[in-house]
């Protein structure tokens, strides 16, 4: 099924070392914003070691949001012990919930009990993973403080939100598969109001570990298109955006910040191995979006990328954005 245009009319986030003002600046800029896993998350010494080795990675690099414990549990009427056996991603939803309505101009009491639908995507629950080096700090609020499906609820219930409210989980593409959900309930007599966010947050060495075992983790930049890439920064952050069917935005007379034309979802079947992408799906992905949205791929002057710095994915993604946008018709743009 067509996706319907969607409107975006509000947003927040919390990126690494950045502002709403500063982070396009930075990114025009080059401005790095690599440091380290904020010290208080765990003893880094304890895990560290320059060879791979049992229980240890060889760097600490991310992209971090620094302090996450900080959290105004009584603005949301949520108790002190409640929040804290909430993951921080849970905390940082619900803040960016109420700070993308503000940019939107939408009071809450307007969408309390309407078919709003929240849509998250999520792949990451190293906070729960805490609670094992403790078990006896688990009390009945854990359950849900650590669940992911509870990211999505948390927004719906706090802001009595009566549409789909559902955690996606995809691995990296999460957060975009999350926004595409809401075509469905964006189409006409459905809800026409939605909310999509993504969150990640490192809490835990558990999964770098994973990682620098198969040196998919680099030692401090991820060299991304170059022959030199060696893996990826993990990082954590968070973003929510206030959606709204776009026709009804224009008639509702809504500040409109972005439109979204469509959006498509492919997966790549049986591949040379599960974890290998697909340079012919994501060809014909690229196809399928530009057809529907009925944009050449000639007048394409931005993408972004995945761009995982490895010798696996960087060969099939590149190859495939040349093989949709760079043989089509001559460019009068810089892509």
């Amino acid at each position: 099924m067509k996706t319907r245009r969607v409107a975006i009319l509000g947003y927040s986030f919390r990126l690494p070392d950045s502002t709403r003002d500063g982070f396009w600046p930075g990114l025009l800029s080059g401005r790095n914003l690599v440091t380290q896993v904020d010290s208080e998350r765990w003893g880094a010494e304890s895990f560290g070691i320059q060879e791979v080795s049992p229980g240890t990675s060889y760097t600490f690099a991310a992209g971090s949001i620094g302090d996450v414990s900080a959290f105004d549990a009584d603005f949301f009427g949520i108790s002190p012990r409640e929040a804290a056996q909430m993951d921080p991603q849970q905390r940082l939803l619900l803040e960016l919930g109420w700070e993308a309505l503000e940019d939107a101009g939408i009071r809450p009491s307007d969408i309390r009990g309407s078919q709003c639908g929240v849509f998250v995507g999520i792949s990451t629950n190293d906070y729960s993973m805490r609670f094992a080096d403790d078990l006896a700090v688990i009390d009945s609020s854990t359950a849900t403080g650590t669940s992911t499906s509870i990211t999505a609820n948390r927004i719906s219930y706090i802001f009595d939100l009566r549409g789909p409210s559902m955690a996606v989980d995809t691995a990296c593409s999460s957060s975009l598969v999350a926004f595409h959900l809401r075509a469905v309930p964006l189409s006409p007599g459905r809800a026409r109001r939605q909310s999509s966010a993504e969150s990640a947050c490192i809490c835990t060495p558990w999964i770098r570990r994973v990682f620098a075992g198969i040196n998919a983790v680099e030692r401090g930049a991820c060299s991304v298109f170059d022959a030199s890439g060696d893996g990826y920064v993990r990082s954590e952050g968070a973003g929510l955006f206030f959606l709204k069917d776009y026709d009804q935005a224009l008639a509702d007379g809504n500040r409109i910040l972005a439109v979204v034309p469509v959006s498509v979802v492919n997966s790549d079947g049986r591949n040379a191995g599960l974890t290998v992408p697909s340079i012919q799906s994501q060809v014909a992905l690229l196809k399928q979006a530009y057809s529907e949205a009925g944009i050449a791929p000639s007048e394409i002057d931005y993408i972004e990328s995945h761009g995982t710095g490895t010798a696996v994915g960087d060969p099939v993604e590149t190859h495939a954005l040349a093989r949709r946008l760079g043989s089509t018709a001559p460019r009068t743009t810089r892509c």
